[in-house]
């Protein structure tokens, strides 16, 4: 078994068709087929069952996720040995949805870069949904993210649940008052919900929340990106739902807390289970570190426009 085997069957995992695979790896089909037959001889097991589309056994599947994370090593272990060579410093990609970078994300990679200097930490912003496979990929060495998910390969770790708030035009009924609202209060609105794809993401957590009440909204518009969202607010096209922490994006606007502490959205730390860098672990305890202080932005209470 050699990486060009893993390659080739990774190729034809995602494509599901030994055609369109070959054509991505510019080879032709039957040499193609043939490294796929001998994958399967050495593991005495098949990968795949030949039908139209391909479909991965359960074997195949597993084969798939270890190849990921394989090439993904290989990669990071490449572009590293050829950082050093350089006298140049380690890469480390901090994957994020945009909610968090109103949160604590800025101080966890302020506190990182302050404490491994021979770390060069970048950001990529990624939904939550492609951070699994970007993690197996190398594309990111650490996510932080909203939507649970369960994956063999990945670690997951809750870090905080956050409570949600709705952001109001300051000319609408509801922003009349500064106490919670009740989920209820959502009942009869135009619903803004972000973002609209890929999917599941935040945008399921306010949907479930609205079944789960069994409410019936004006409207439901799904937009693409959380600031799309809050610039439909100011513009007087409904409300939206919205972590708390993300309330500062835009200050023109009024934000109740919804009146039920169960109503939250988590904030999920994920990385390779047999990544022994220990990067994750220190990035754990910077962010206990930094919930510990409490500062402003966790608990204070939704921010309201000043008067005109």
């Amino acid at each position: 078994m050699d990486l060009r085997q893993l390659k080739a069957f990774i190729a034809v995992a995602k494509a599901r068709n030994f055609t369109r695979a070959a054509q991505e790896l510019h080879m032709a089909q039957p040499p193609l087929s043939r490294q796929i037959q001998q994958l399967e001889e050495e593991l005495g097991v098949l990968l795949l069952h030949r039908t139209r589309p391909l479909r991965l056994t359960d074997a195949g599947r597993l084969f798939y996720e270890e190849a990921l994370q394989i090439l993904g090593r290989v990669e990071q272990m490449k572009e590293g040995t050829r950082r050093v060579g350089r006298s140049e410093r380690r890469v480390v990609t901090l994957g994020f949805v945009a909610s968090t970078l109103y949160g604590g994300l800025p101080t966890v990679v302020r506190r990182l870069r302050q404490r491994r200097t021979d770390l060069d930490v970048r950001l990529l912003e990624i939904m939550s949904v492609q951070q699994v496979e970007a993690l197996k990929t190398g594309r990111i060495d650490v996510g932080f993210g909203r939507i649970r998910s369960s994956d063999d390969g990945i670690e997951r770790q809750v870090l905080r649940e956050e409570r949600l708030v709705v952001a109001i035009p300051p000319s609408h009924p509801l922003a009349s008052r500064h106490d919670a609202l009740p989920v209820s209060g959502l009942a009869g609105q135009r619903l803004i919900i972000y973002p609209s794809t890929p999917r599941p993401s935040f945008a399921d957590e306010v949907l479930s929340l609205v079944r789960d009440h069994a409410l019936r909204p004006e409207s439901l518009q799904e937009v693409r990106e959380l600031h799309t969202a809050l610039g439909l607010v100011a513009a007087e096209s409904g409300i939206c739902v919205l972590p708390a922490s993300a309330r500062s994006m835009r200050r023109d606007l009024h934000y109740r807390l919804i009146d039920d502490e169960r109503v939250t959205s988590p904030i999920i730390m994920s990385y390779r289970r047999n990544d022994d860098s220990g990067l994750a672990g220190q990035i754990r305890a910077i962010c206990h570190e930094m919930y510990a202080e409490s500062p402003p932005w966790m608990e204070a209470p939704p921010h309201t426009p000043p008067a005109a």
